[in-house]
């Protein structure tokens, strides 16, 4: 009832992590797997080894999400092997998320990540907060087309292409999907800035963080919506899913599959447990045998 295959890789149900949870060292594969999620996705890796941003560098919020700013700390690319390796033993599908300031760099760790026989990539083309990085490269449309041609020239697995609020994401999504990339991730965190009104100072060492959560929820479900709308693409659904009903929204509006991160920080194996058990009884109330026939169902009706 709710196997579904996204961007080639089939799985047991929709859920999965979203990159930047846990997924830099052996033991942070092992603990994704025992929450119950169908496929692993890594932190965010770069070819060489990344300090991180002083603390703090995770602020919960009194209106309720996360703003973070951790600098995509990672040990490096070299790290994929003993990542991919763990993942085989529980046979569960693992994602690799890239993170690069030019073609090169990408190319660099997807090639290590393909020559070990992960999954998929996920080119990380939204972080918000990490200056060279990320939402730099994916707002421009060309950027996008570049890199993922880049990336699809030279390796054999899947590469997905993770993108972020902009303007002119639907641009980037075709471009994305014209380049070769099997599949969309959608969305990532949204640039933010929290202030202490007693030290009269943003909170964050680096001031600019990445917001998560239940508020960015409604605007990741319409890009996914406007994305679908327009290409059909196979795409994952990530920000602010903390229940079945937030994933339902994610399938209906075009999603085959979602990603959770957020939410995970409590609870994460109950979370999993509720989301895909109430994707089950929902597909049973209305009357759909198939996760996949809902999977935009939204533009239908």
């Amino acid at each position: 009832m709710l196997e579904t295959v996204v961007a080639t890789i089939s799985l047991r149900h929709p859920v999965m992590n979203a990159s930047g949870i846990l997924g830099t060292h052996r033991e942070h594969i092992s603990r994704l797997v025992s929450y119950g999620l169908a496929a692993v996705v890594t932190k965010t890796i770069t070819p060489e080894p990344r300090e991180g941003y002083n603390p703090p560098i995770i602020v919960e919020l009194p209106t309720g999400g996360l703003i973070n700013a951790v600098g995509l700390e990672n040990p490096g690319k070299n790290v994929i092997k003993e990542l991919v390796e763990e993942a085989k033993k529980y046979s569960i599908p693992i994602i690799v998320s890239i993170g690069g300031r030019n073609e090169d760099e990408f190319i660099e760790v997807a090639v290590e990540a393909d020559m070990n026989k992960a999954d998929a990539v996920e080119l990380n083309l939204s972080c918000p907060h990490t200056k060279g990085y990320g939402v730099e490269i994916g707002v421009d449309p060309k950027n996008v087309y570049s890199v993922v041609k880049a990336v699809v020239s030279t390796i054999k697995i899947p590469v997905v292409a993770k993108l972020g609020l902009s303007d002119r994401v639907v641009e980037s999504a075709e471009k994305a999907l014209e380049a070769g990339a099997k599949g969309l991730t959608l969305i990532n965190t949204i640039k933010a800035i929290y202030i202490d009104v007693y030290s009269l100072k943003p909170v964050l060492t680096n001031i600019y963080g990445g917001l998560s959560g239940t508020p960015i929820h409604p605007i990741a479900v319409r890009i996914v919506y406007d994305v679908y709308k327009e290409t059909k693409a196979d795409i994952i659904g990530c920000g602010g899913v903390v229940n079945w009903q937030t994933a339902a929204e994610m399938i209906l509006a075009g999603a085959k599959a979602i990603q959770v991160g957020t939410a995970l920080m409590r609870d994460p194996k109950r979370i999993v447990e509720d989301i895909v058990k109430g994707l089950s009884e929902w597909l049973e109330t209305i009357g759909i045998k198939e996760i996949s026939q809902a999977v935009g169902l939204a533009h239908k009706v």
